[in-house]
């Protein structure tokens, strides 16, 4: 037999915040690409590294410049 769902329970579940926080200032972290361009030593080609961060309020300012 299912267990009764209550409006209570699905409430709770609506208002449940699953973002990451940040352990400096409690900030959610909010999900960017950073694309960083870089030129080969061997053949002097440009390459780009993607790498998906956490943004936050503390660390916005060291990573977008």
């Amino acid at each position: 037999m299912a267990k009764a769902k209550t409006f209570a329970d699905k409430l709770a579940k609506a208002s449940h915040d699953y973002t990451k926080h940040c352990p400096k200032c409690g900030e959610s972290f909010v999900p960017i690409k950073l694309v960083q361009a870089e030129k080969s030593k061997k053949t002097g080609a440009w390459k780009f590294n993607e790498k998906f961060m956490g943004l936050c309020k503390c660390n916005s300012k060291g990573i977008t410049g």
